[in-house]
């Protein structure tokens, strides 16, 4: 075990769980990783099971009885971290959407870099994004601004979803009062932070489209960011947050 854990939630990934596993097995330094799988029918718990004869204690898997949302599979995984003594925990999706190979550099800006909290933007450095029709690229793209303009955050890419958290933020932000499941649980998480005070650095990535798999976004997961954002900066207004002593 060391002090690096990576999370990725699960739901009919059997195309890609394999190697994402391998592959982020390769990285040095070395990462843990949990998998959050929500009952997948397609068998990417299996697939994963299979996997922990070979990395024993390196790969854990927590399987759920079905698709409860992305937001509660990072609580959950959240809170299982700080159960045990790592101090930098990942989240990315498992299809390469998120190049592995970053997860190095997120690490790096948290451990050698001062940041409480680093984001792997797709808008840091103009649009980096690899295979998204353009509808979707400027859906995107206009929700970052709008979570600027509605919070205050100075953020590029708001709804990220390829992060490295330090321990003391997790620490920090109730868990248990996150309220979103979609896609505004990544801004939900990143708005509590900001608002903590703590140091939150995005690093330029290239995003490329998942090549096996399907997409989980919904018009549902759309609406839940547009109108969560809104309730979020009214209900800061509520409310006291402790501020961290670096900062």
């Amino acid at each position: 075990m060391n002090n690096r854990l990576v999370i990725i939630p699960t739901y009919n990934e059997k195309e890609s769980i394999e190697k994402i596993i391998r592959k982020v097995f390769s990285l040095n330094p070395g990462f843990d990783l949990l998998i959050i799988d929500d009952n997948s029918p397609d068998g990417t718990g299996n697939i994963t099971r299979t996997l922990q004869k070979e990395f024993n204690e390196r790969l854990t898997l927590i399987e759920r009885t079905g698709k409860l949302g992305l937001g509660t599979a990072y609580i959950t995984g959240f809170s299982w971290a700080l159960e045990r003594a790592y101090d930098f925990i990942f989240e990315m999706d498992a299809d390469f959407s998120h190049n592995p190979d970053d997860l190095v550099r997120l690490y790096d800006t948290c451990a050698n870099g001062g940041a409480d909290m680093a984001i792997g933007s797709r808008y840091k450095s103009g649009v980096n994004v690899v295979n998204w029709p353009m509808g979707r690229v400027l859906i995107s793209y206009f929700a970052s601004a709008y979570v600027r303009f509605i919070t205050g955050m100075k953020l590029r890419d708001a709804t990220a979803g390829f992060i490295c958290y330090t321990r003391p933020v997790l620490e920090t932000i109730n868990l248990k009062k996150i309220k979103f499941r979609g896609y505004a649980f990544q801004i939900e998480m990143k708005f509590k932070a900001w608002k903590h005070g703590f140091n939150i650095v995005e690093i330029p990535i290239i995003f490329t489209e998942r090549r096996e798999g399907s997409s989980k976004m919904s018009r549902k997961i759309v609406y839940e960011a547009i109108w969560g954002v809104i309730k979020l900066k009214i209900g800061s207004w509520f409310q006291n947050y402790k501020q961290n002593q670096e900062s």
